[in-house]
């Protein structure tokens, strides 16, 4: 999980770094042995801390910054070097993660007030209760670390804390094994953290704190809190006030809440910008009195189970940029002050029972909209076909809306499409010239499922990483693939021609293809030997097809196949060989063929797979146990 804190600290914290490491004072030898004892205790396997020598001076020493007068150690960033700014990860395989003790020689460092160690593994490893002796402390991140057991009550000793982050496990982790969560018995050490503005704890278990909220409004200073996947189960409802008087930020989706949105909550009018409330069980209907929260920019309410119409007063939120109701009950016609909120940048309101039409004319305020949300099977949009819309959309996902029967025109103004979802709403229509050209622009995602949506594709290049055309009428040769396309459907068109055209095509780089989905379509001819340019494929389905010959011993090339479907065609020979080395396969379909012989003993050796289907082949002899 990641929190905005890039953007919290930027105005408040600036470092002084050193230019000319001979222009300051050495660093304190006391503060230097105690992290040379600090770092012995830890497991560094990338030698990430290399530059920690007894023979060069801590102000060397990566991730150790210095007060540049005095000499002193003030922080220590050990955080992960994968971690981005942002939150984002940079490294995808290597482990990079700082592991082992930690040592409470960091008690030598009486001028520390900045530890962070995000993004490490310390396997399950408590807390150090020594921490909360760390008097200087004002910055604490010890998040995504794989940290567990008791949160230390000592913490509530650190009355110069400003930001603490607890929580997660490593991204990186290689075992097979949760380590257990963190969690608290109480929260009553929170309320010593007078000076705390920044608390953020995510993935623990809190549930045994039912005054959590009275508890986290105590220090008057706190500005952000975020509690996400943290098991609680009750925000006080009945309370009609609580402190929270500098509270801009409050955060905590994923919890348990069975209850409507409690009174307190609209007190928050003069400095809440951020809500989000999202992933819970909240009911009954979403008060009007959200609209006092006039200084709102961000409201998250989705994936809950609120019912009743969406509250007009929202629409006195004008400086709201992001809505999000997906995923509810909510019935009724679109309230008209929705669209005059001018600086709206998301609005996710699908998956809903919400019914009416919207046109044009709804969205003509809408000029900074990037995102819209609107699946909903009840909803029809109506707008001329020559409408250029106000905005330039970068996600645009109406699946199950009524779109059709034309294909929408007013797309191809949208020049900045990441994401496009439009499958199942009711389009009838041949492919336009302008679409498989303006498509390649979509880096992501485009979803064309579900439609009556004719044309040939022969010659079309798809470039999207994620391409859905399934269910629709298309013709003609299999279109050509980019070496960017991920997962690809094209089950039930009508293409046709061989399949040794589509397999052995000459890509523009390496495959990154992982699923594959040929299925039900009229395709013909021979596998190829060209499996050696798929090796990323873990889902392949080729069933019901026109499909013959043998299965050659090459499609050992890809030995990441989870799952493979060659079901309904017309393939002969025996099982090859090959396939014993398929040590991932979870499901193997090759019924309905006319394979013959023996089935192999080893089949029973793939501890990995789960379904087998053989039936309706020409197989003769034992069946092995």
């Amino acid at each position: 999980m990641v929190f905005p804190l890039f953007w919290f600290l930027f105005s408040t914290i600036s470092f002084t770094l050193p230019t000319q490491a001979n222009t300051f004072p050495p660093c304190n030898e006391t503060e230097k042995q105690a992290l040379l004892r600090f770092k012995r205790a830890l497991y560094d396997s990338r030698n990430r801390l290399s530059s920690w020598s007894a023979h060069k001076d801590c102000c060397e020493w990566n991730g150790v910054r210095y007060h540049n007068i005095t000499g002193r150690v003030i922080e220590l960033h050990l955080q992960n070097p994968c971690l981005l700014d942002y939150g984002e990860i940079s490294c995808t395989t290597s482990n990079f993660s700082l592991g082992g003790k930690v040592s409470p020689a960091l008690l030598q460092l009486e001028f520390l007030n900045h530890l962070d160690l995000r993004l490490n593994e310390f396997g399950g490893a408590p807390i150090p209760s020594f921490l909360g002796s760390i008097r200087s402390l004002t910055y604490l991140d010890l998040s995504d670390s794989s940290f567990g057991g008791l949160i230390p009550p000592q913490l509530g000793n650190l009355s110069n804390l400003r930001y603490l982050i607890l929580g997660g496990s490593n991204y990186f982790s290689t075992s097979k094994q949760e380590p257990p969560s963190l969690y608290i018995e109480n929260l009553h050490w929170n309320s010593h953290l007078s000076s705390l503005e920044y608390l953020a704890m995510y993935q623990l278990d809190l549930h045994m704190e039912v005054h959590w909220v009275e508890l986290t409004s105590m220090p008057s200073s706190l500005s952000y809190l975020a509690l996400e996947d943290c098991k609680l189960d009750n925000m006080s409802p009945s309370l009609k006030y609580v402190n929270f008087t500098s509270l801009t930020f409050l955060s905590i989706p994923w919890n348990n809440f069975i209850h409507e949105i409690p009174n307190w909550l609209f007190n928050l009018n003069t400095s809440l910008l951020f809500l989000d409330l999202g992933v819970n069980q909240l009911n009954g209907q979403i008060p009007e009195c959200l609209g006092q929260l006039k200084r709102l920019k961000s409201l998250s309410l989705d994936f809950n189970s609120f019912d009743g119409p969406i509250p007009s007063s929202l629409g006195n939120l004008s400086s709201l940029a992001a809505l999000y109701l997906f995923g509810n009950r909510l019935n009724g016609t679109l309230p008209s002050s929705l669209w005059l909120l001018p600086n709206l940048v998301d609005l996710v309101i699908g998956n809903n029972s919400l019914v009416g039409i919207v046109s044009e004319a709804h969205l003509k305020k809408l000029s900074k909209l990037k995102s819209l949300e609107m699946s909903s099977p009840s909803l029809i949009f109506e707008v001329k076909s020559n409408w250029v819309p106000p905005f330039q959309l970068e996600h645009l996902s109406m699946s199950s809306y009524h779109l059709g029967p034309n294909f929408p025109k007013w797309l191809q103004t949208q020049t900045s499409l990441q994401y496009l979802d439009i499958s199942n709403s009711g389009i009838i229509d041949v492919a336009p010239t302008w679409l498989w050209k303006w498509a390649s622009g979509i880096s992501w995602l485009i979803d064309l499922s579900n439609n009556q949506i004719s044309g040939n594709l022969s010659g079309v290049w798809l470039n999207n990483t994620m391409i859905y055309s399934n269910s629709n009428f298309f013709t003609g040769l299999l279109p050509v693939l980019s070496s960017n396309v991920i997962v690809s459907n094209m089950a039930n068109n009508s293409f046709s021609g061989p399949i040794s055209q589509f397999l052995c095509q000459k890509l523009n780089g390496t495959s990154k293809l992982e699923t594959l989905d040929l299925s039900n379509n009229d395709l013909s001819g021979e596998l190829p030997q060209c499996w050696n340019s798929w090796s990323p494929l873990t889902h392949l389905n080729l069933g019901n097809n026109n499909l013959a010959g043998k299965i050659h011993d090459s499609l050992s090339s890809v030995l990441s196949l989870e799952a493979l479907h060659m079901q309904n065609n017309s393939f002969s020979g025996g099982i090859p060989s090959s396939l014993r080395d398929f040590t991932s396969l979870d499901l193997l379909d090759l019924s309905g063929n006319q394979l013959l012989g023996n089935i192999p003993d080893w089949i029973g050796e793939l501890t990995s797979l789960n379904v087998l289907c053989l039936r309706s082949n020409k197989f003769t002899g034992e069946i092995p146990l």
